[in-house]
């Protein structure tokens, strides 16, 4: 069980860089508390705008296990709920998306209005006192950035733009106008390792000359040159080209280094050189030992398929090479035969801070909160 006293013991040696304790990443009691203590306090990436454009228009989402619904309600207005029947707890809406004059469940067929107001419940005349205005559907935060869609678990949410802070202006600045990108294609996949394993794999480079030499020939990896920042609420990384790249597909163009974020804790923006390009896209606990996650890839209007099509090649090559390593790191880790390791803090920052980062959020989680 994790108690304050065992958190601060553990936040206390990362901060001399020891790594967090493998059994956090096997133990379902730690998983539990991740959900609750992290997942269900912040902001979550759930898609683009676009799909729930035109009044009447639904989309379903998943808030790492949290059944969400977004909504165009008839008065125009973008409105979240968890997508959840308040009779007897069924998921209310279960396509992907659609477009309907109200929401009704498949169980018993209690009727919501797209404002989440209970509409007709069968039966309800026929119970003393039972009152629709009580069991509307929950309310959740939504929000976006450009085209991106969010969505947070607590309707009093922290504003997203506060949340993102100075992470538009970068991507920007990287050469990105977001509200030109169109979206590509999605990719769904999983990984049988704890969420954590993808993310830290995700926070450094110091593993990419070795297990990328593709991405290495594109980008130099050297301590000296790759430029990793961490920021209260992301962390950022820049990768500089090689000027005599042999890479796999054409970099010399608009965007003129790769960079690549992770906003805490698990969504993923990546940015490589070349032309306009983005993929966004969340990474979420499945149980100790999964992981569920998509990468929505996005280009510019003008940018040719043949480019797109190398550019994907290139960054799936990446991600089959990232998917041995993280499930390498996690059957290590769960043998039970090491109890932790060490960080190498000049090369390895970004996960130093993300395991400080999730310290403080289990141990606010529990009851007391610790010195950020």
């Amino acid at each position: 069980m994790l108690t304050t006293e065992s958190i601060a013991a553990v936040r206390a040696e990362v901060a001399v860089g020891a790594t967090l304790p493998y059994s956090w990443y096997t133990d379902r009691d730690v998983f539990a508390a991740e959900r609750a203590g992290i997942f269900a306090q912040t902001w979550h990436y759930v898609g683009l705008v676009d799909r729930v454009a035109s009044p009447g228009a639904v989309m379903r989402a998943d808030l790492a296990g949290m059944p969400a619904l977004l909504v165009r309600g008839l008065d125009g207005v973008l409105r979240g709920f968890h997508n959840v029947c308040r009779h007897r707890g069924s998921v209310l809406v279960r396509e992907e998306c659609g477009v309907r004059n109200t929401l009704q469940c498949h169980y018993h067929a209690w009727t919501y209005d797209l404002d989440g107001s209970l509409r007709a419940a069968p039966r309800s005349d026929r119970e003393n006192g039972f009152d629709r205005g009580v069991f509307g559907l929950a309310p959740l935060a939504v929000d976006t950035w450009g085209p991106f869609l969010f969505a947070h678990p607590r309707p009093d949410a922290l504003p997203l733009h506060d949340w993102l802070g100075e992470m538009p202006a970068l991507v920007a600045a990287a050469g990105i106008d977001v509200d030109t990108l169109r979206l590509h294609h999605r990719v769904p996949y999983s990984l049988h390792c704890n969420w954590k394993n993808a993310v830290e794999n995700f926070l450094e480079c110091y593993h990419c000359a070795v297990a990328h030499p593709a991405f290495a020939d594109v980008m130099d990896t050297g301590p000296d040159a790759y430029r990793l920042q961490v920021r209260p609420s992301f962390a950022w990384q820049h990768g500089p080209v090689r000027l005599q790249s042999r890479g796999l597909y054409p970099v010399a163009d608009e965007v003129p280094a790769g960079q690549y974020f992770m906003i805490w804790p698990s969504i993923k923006v990546n940015i490589n050189p070349g032309r306009p390009n983005m993929s966004i896209g969340p990474v979420y606990p499945a149980g100790p030992h999964r992981t569920d996650a998509f990468l929505d890839y996005l280009f510019g209007e003008d940018v040719p398929p043949e480019w797109i099509d190398a550019m994907v090649a290139f960054d799936d090559q990446v991600g089959l090479e990232d998917r041995v390593l993280v499930e390498s790191v996690h059957h290590g880790m769960s043998g039970g035969g090491v109890e932790r390791g060490r960080y190498m803090l000049n090369s390895e920052l970004q996960l130093q801070a993300f395991a400080l980062w999730v310290a403080d959020r289990l141990a606010a989680h529990v009851g007391v909160a610790v010195d950020a």
